[in-house]
């Protein structure tokens, strides 16, 4: 009987002890559960403050809406694709927070600062360089001269006037920026946005203003984009249903010798005349006695494909990545886009109304429109030309007459940019 109560004994003391070690397991248990808990919780609130999302700004989301905006333009719209989808894109990577693609402080005043690209500098930073440089906006004029076609232009020497008169939008855009209290500098790099030629813009600027060149670049695209909108309008408002209908002589052939000797003589002569021009005229005849000498094909199609295309790529993504939330959204952006859009009005117009006087003294009548080439955004404005005048006249053909004022303008341009850095560079 004491032996089974002995034993009885023992199992209850057993198992109370096997219960009081499960507990206090148990309560072990809990607490370790709770913190590691408590230990995912703060892993996952150090994670997310490490991220993007936690570094959104207004701004940042107003700038990323923008980049979207610009890509829908040039995808669907097909608003000059081949520099605004790149833009774009590049307007995207550099307001992502957080990502360090682009660091402004490296660019700080207008210099380049050599001694901080070892501290961190991003891919965009090193692409960047390229329009620092200005090598970019040089190789883009290269493979221009090698796609124009400067016979039309010689065939007719009056195109070289109108070409001229369209840069006038440049000059009077320059003063109107003026009085908006912007810099001289700043004044010079918002009015060729009125030359419609946008590696001349981004050339001038980042000389100039390299602050401004997000907004400029982005300007000067678009207007060129939408020349088909922006111009009819201008045309009709300045020109006469009589005038529209003027039909031009045919123009006379253009031996080979003269399209060969053309880029050598306005390289002396322009470099001549005005030094600060030379960069840009220099490039763009190379590119054209590529293509006219006829001994140097294979380079004349590389400069036109490849490196054109390669270029193009890094330009674009270069000056979308300068369009920085700061450097955009100020007020200063919304006073560039509206005197950018009069400027590219102005040059439009300035054409138009030389073509006018022109006629007032000469027995060969130049059907106004074509005047409205003379802004550099080749060969979009000369298809506008011929577009209107057709539709004044549907056996009327202003397509090559068009396109000799419109190749002056590429001239005309550059040599507007080099004016305007040999005066306030």
């Amino acid at each position: 009987m004491k032996t089974r109560i002995y034993l009885l004994l023992i199992i209850l003391f057993s198992a109370f002890s096997l219960t009081l070690s499960a507990q206090e397991n148990i309560t072990s248990d809990i607490a370790n559960s709770g913190s590691q808990q408590i230990s995912v919780i703060d892993s996952f609130i150090e994670f997310m403050s490490g991220t993007g999302f936690a570094s959104m700004t207004w701004k940042t989301i107003v700038m990323l809406i923008v980049s979207l905006v610009l890509m829908f333009l040039a995808i669907v719209k097909g608003f000059e694709p081949l520099l605004l989808l790149p833009i774009a894109f590049g307007m995207l990577l550099t307001n992502l927070p957080g990502a360090g693609l682009f660091n402004s402080e490296l660019f700080a005043e207008g210099h380049v600062h050599w001694d901080k690209f070892a501290e961190g500098a991003g891919l965009l930073d090193y692409l960047y360089l390229g329009v620092k440089l200005g090598i970019y906006p040089c190789i883009i004029f290269i493979g221009i001269g090698a796609m124009t076609d400067f016979g039309p232009l010689l065939a007719n020497p009056k195109s070289l006037l109108l070409g001229a008169a369209a840069q006038v939008g440049i000059f009077m855009t320059y003063v109107a920026a003026v009085l908006f209290d912007f810099t001289p500098a700043e004044a010079g790099s918002i009015g060729i946005i009125g030359g419609a030629d946008g590696p001349t813009a981004i050339f001038l600027t980042t000389k100039l203003a390299p602050h401004l060149l997000g907004p400029i670049a982005v300007a000067a695209y678009s207007y060129m984009a939408l020349v088909p909108v922006i111009q009819p309008p201008i045309m009709k408002l300045l020109t006469t249903e009589k005038e529209r209908k003027i039909r031009m002589q045919q123009l006379r052939s253009v031996s080979k010798t003269e399209k060969i000797l053309f880029p050598i003589i306005v390289t002396i002569i322009v470099s001549l005349l005005l030094p600060a021009a030379a960069t840009l005229i220099g490039c763009l005849m190379l590119g054209n006695l590529m293509r006219e000498s006829g001994v140097v094909e294979r380079l004349s199609k590389t400069v036109q494909n490849e490196l054109m295309n390669i270029t193009t790529i890094f330009l674009g993504i270069s000056v979308g990545a300068t369009t920085t939330a700061d450097a955009f959204l100020n007020g200063q952006t919304i006073v560039i886009l509206c005197v950018g859009i009069i400027a590219f009005g102005m040059g439009s117009a300035g054409g138009v109304l030389l073509a006018k006087l022109i006629n007032l003294f000469s027995k060969n009548k130049i059907n106004p429109l074509i005047g409205s080439a003379g802004v550099s955004a080749v060969p979009m404005a000369a298809r506008v030309s011929q577009t209107e005048g057709l539709k004044a006249d549907p056996k009327n053909f202003l397509l090559m007459h068009a396109m000799g004022p419109n190749v002056a303008g590429v001239i005309g341009s550059a040599v507007a940019a080099g004016i305007l850095l040999s005066m306030l560079g």
